[in-house]
């Protein structure tokens, strides 16, 4: 594995030394290893976001690959460090839930409690898990050591309490989850669930004041100062604007909630 990929995932940011100094660190274990990053701009502390884009960004990448994600606004306390063994990937990081959309998505085969301090840095700061713990965990483990090596198996963990879309009244409630720079409203509603309730009916969906009749392919089909509703990458349902904003243009938070209805019954409903 020593040309194995390692991805990296934080809400460091870019401006600081943060992101450099854990890099340096995995290479001077691994020097021929890749490595990639997700994303350092995940919002400063915000577990539930970083779990989102990881949980849509891991499955792209090829197999034995190590995903290094650090969102951990508990450093130094009780939480504990995690490193998760799936099918295809390896997840190192701490257990405050950051790995919950990955669990949602994926068979786990073992999850570890990383211990034993000679895979750690000589000194392990109480601020800085990110460099002096989780990235020569993930260094070691692209150069081949075995998961147990690291410490204990354990048999439970932190998740975070993802919502869940419902149908209730003969309509399928979910929220928005996350917001993306192009401003696109991305809701917790996926394909399936939303070609389980449609049974091949044409759909209505209300967000704020907002009501947007049937779905649309891309953002192509939309106009420009006008919302669309379509699936979106991630397989989720989204608000787009063509080359604009829908957080702009309808003041929508993420949290804020999205309904979808039969168009005849969202009709019948004025």
């Amino acid at each position: 594995m020593k040309n194995s990929i390692i991805t990296l995932l934080s809400d460091f940011g870019t401006k600081d030394h943060y992101v450099a100094s854990m890099k340096g660190t995995i290479l001077r274990i691994n020097p021929g290893c890749t490595l990639v990053d997700i994303t350092h701009h995940v919002n400063a502390h915000d577990v539930e976001e970083g779990a989102f884009l990881l949980g849509n960004a891991y499955c792209s990448f090829p197999k034995g690959t190590v995903h290094l994600a650090v969102v951990d606004p508990g450093v130094g306390g009780p939480r504990r460090p995690l490193l998760l063994v799936t099918p295809d990937h390896f997840f190192v990081g701490p257990d405050n839930g950051l790995f919950t959309l990955v669990l949602m998505r994926e068979k786990l085969r073992m999850a570890v409690t990383p211990t034993d301090q000679k895979f750690f840095l000589p000194r392990v700061s109480h601020t800085f898990h990110g460099r002096d713990l989780f990235a020569p965990v993930a260094a070691h483990l692209s150069l081949g050591v075995k998961p147990e090596a690291f410490g204990p198996q354990i048999d439970s963990w932190f998740e975070l309490d993802f919502p869940k879309p419902i149908i209730e009244r003969g309509r399928l409630s979910g929220e928005v989850i996350h917001i993306d720079r192009f401003g696109n409203l991305i809701t917790n509603v996926t394909e399936k669930e939303l070609a389980r309730f449609s049974k091949g009916r044409s759909l209505t969906v209300t967000i704020g004041r907002r009501k947007i009749q049937s779905l649309k392919k891309g953002y192509w089909e939309g106009k420009r100062n006008e919302a669309m509703a379509l699936v979106g990458s991630g397989g989720f349902l989204e608000i787009s604007v063509k080359e604009g904003s829908a957080q702009k243009l309808l003041k929508i938070n993420r949290g804020d909630p999205v309904q979808v209805s039969p168009r005849s019954q969202a009709a019948n409903s004025k």
